[in-house]
Formats: structure tokens, sequence, C-alpha cells
């Protein structure tokens, strides 16, 4: 009988502390939740893709947007299509990796929309290619888009958060940072830097009324495999990462994606991982990471392109020019038409 009686009061113990921690998560998260309304907002990479998904969502919600890419045909694009929501939109064709030009965007954007509010870091390169064909430079670019750009713009918008007490911070990172991919080296190697940094940031800047946020999506139907870059077989390399991007079960719309990323800033959270194969995935890692290697080691050697090549070798190719018939085939269709949706087709 005692025991019985032991085990009930347990339990309501249990579901008491459950019940006061859900409730402590629900008031924090009104606290911190904030109105995107006149916010002024940087997207890094705006132009196309995700960051031109994440940004229609903003200009809905009537920020301030002030978008960056390399291309000005593209922001001219992006602009034009933003500007149909209403609101101000400032375009600045800049190469993020340069950070003497990171910080002249950083002004000419307080200069146009006002002290920055929000700084959302999704620009990125990602290079497909087996470890025996990537090099240094390889590595070295996918650092320099996917941690010191992020890193550079952070510097430059930061004191003026830290002046007003307030800012929030998003970096748009990958589940490539919590768990390697084969053929993703440089990329995965990029965002778990980025991934470190965001979480520790967030530690230190929490006193000063600044929320960072690391953002993890999975696969998701951007349109961007046609500029990603390959190695190898690079036609068999594109196929595949291209199909990948467009199963409808595993992987989420750019949209879809966006609105999630939006709402972990609204609500200052620590982390978001976007779509259930990515939560799965990271839970599996943490859990056993014994098991998750030895799974990425038989998908190199059975499902993905090996390095014996007759394709491009160690040149870079974009996926639009490795183009093939299984690639534009029906298995596809989601990716082309997330492409033409999403400024990711070019002229």
């Amino acid at each position: 009988m005692n025991t019985t009686s032991n085990q009930t009061k347990t339990l309501l113990w249990g579901l008491a502390g459950l019940g006061a921690w859900a409730l402590t998560k629900a008031l924090l998260a009104q606290r911190r939740k904030i109105d995107f309304r006149d916010k002024a907002v940087i997207v890094t990479g705006g132009s196309r893709g995700l960051g031109l998904a994440i940004s229609r969502q903003l200009a809905k919600e009537g920020a301030r947007l002030a978008l960056c890419a390399r291309d000005a045909d593209e922001l001219a694009r992006a602009k034009a299509d933003l500007l149909t929501y209403g609101g101000m939109v400032f375009t600045y064709a800049c190469d993020i990796t340069d950070k003497a030009e990171v910080e002249r965007f950083a002004e000419a954007a307080r200069q146009e929309i006002g002290p920055i509010d929000v700084l959302i870091n999704n620009a990125g390169i990602i290079l497909v290619t087996p470890y025996e064909h990537s090099t240094e430079d390889d590595f070295r670019d996918a650092m320099d888009t996917n941690f010191w750009a992020p890193y550079h713009l952070i510097n430059a918008v930061l004191p003026q958060m830290l002046a007003r007490k307030s800012g929030r911070i998003v970096n748009v990172t990958s589940i490539g940072g919590k768990i390697s991919v084969p053929h993703l080296l440089p990329y995965s190697a990029s965002k778990f830097a980025l991934v470190g940094y965001s979480e520790g940031l967030r530690a230190e800047l929490l006193k000063d009324n600044i929320y960072v946020t690391t953002v993890c999506p999975g696969l998701t139907r951007t349109g961007s495999p046609r500029n990603a870059i390959f190695k190898g077989k690079n036609e068999d390399e594109y196929a595949w990462f291209k199909i990948a991007d467009s199963l409808p079960l595993v992987t989420s719309s750019a949209e879809a994606c966006a609105g999630e990323i939006i709402d972990a800033c609204r609500y200052g959270e620590a982390e978001r991982l976007v779509s259930w194969p990515t939560k799965v995935s990271a839970a599996v890692q943490g859990l056993s990471p014994n098991l998750v290697a030895e799974l990425s080691a038989v998908t190199n050697e059975f499902l993905l392109p090996d390095k014996e090549t007759d394709g491009s070798g160690g040149q870079r190719v974009a996926g639009k020019d490795s183009e093939t018939a299984l690639s534009d085939s029906a298995l596809a269709t989601l990716t082309d038409q997330a492409a033409v949706r999403n400024n990711e087709l070019g002229d």
C-alpha cells in the first residue's frame, strides 16, 4: 500500500514539475515576443531561395528590410517582388566574404532603414564533392561565406545593439552543422563552426537583452541546387542532391522553413530544428553517435557516387551546368518549381 502511495506521489510531483516547466516556458516566450512591424531587419542572401522567402514574410509583417547579395540583377528582381507587399526595401550588392564590404553594407543599411533591430545571417554556399576532390580552397571558401561573413556582420551591427540593450541575431545553419554529411565536408565544417559560435554568443549576450538564435534546417525546397557547386562525378552528385531536395515527405518548403525561422526569432529561442527528419537525426546523433557514424559510412560507400570520375574531377561545376535526364525528371519537380518561385533561375 505504501509503495503504491509513494509511486502516486512521485507521479504527481513529476506532473507538477512538467506543468511548472511548461508554464515558465510559455511566460518567457510571451515576455520575449517581438512584433516585426517597423523593425529594421537585415537579411543576407535575401535575393533568392530561402532568403527571399524569409524577406517576403517579413515584408508582409511590415518590417523595414535591407538585403545584400552579390548579384545586382537578382537584388533588383527581389526588390520589385518585395515592394508588392508594401513597406521599405533597401538592397546592396556586395561580396559578404569581404570584411570591408560587409562593414560598408551595414553602415549603408543603418542610414537607409535605421539602427538594426534584427540580423538574419542566411547567405551561404554549398559545395558537393567527395573528400578526394576537395581542396584547401574549398574549405576556405566555405568558411569565408558560411562562418566568417556572419561573424563580421554580427560585429558590424552589435555595437548598436549593445548601446540600445536590445537586438535579435539569427544564424541560419544546417543539420549539416549537427551531423557531418558525406560529400559535404567543407559545408559541414563551416556550419559546425557557426553552430558553436552562435550557441556561445547567445550565452554571452543574453545579459544585454540580445537574443541569438541558431536555426538548423534540414533538406529544404528552395530551388538552390542549380546554384550549388559540384565536383567529381558532377552530374551524378547533382542528381542525388537535387532529387533528395525534392522529396515531399522528408523536406520542407522554403516558405515553411522561413516561417519557422521568423517564429524562432520572434520568441527569442535559443535553437530551432526545422522538420521532423532534422529533429530525429539530431536526437539519434545525441543518443548514439557511433550508430550515426556507421550509417554515414554505409551511405557514403554504397549510395553516393564514388571518387573515380569521368566527370569534372577537381573542377567546380554549377548545378545548372550538370543537368541530366535524371535530374531534370519528374523526381525533381518540386525543386524546379521552387527555383522559379524563389528567383533561382537568373536571367
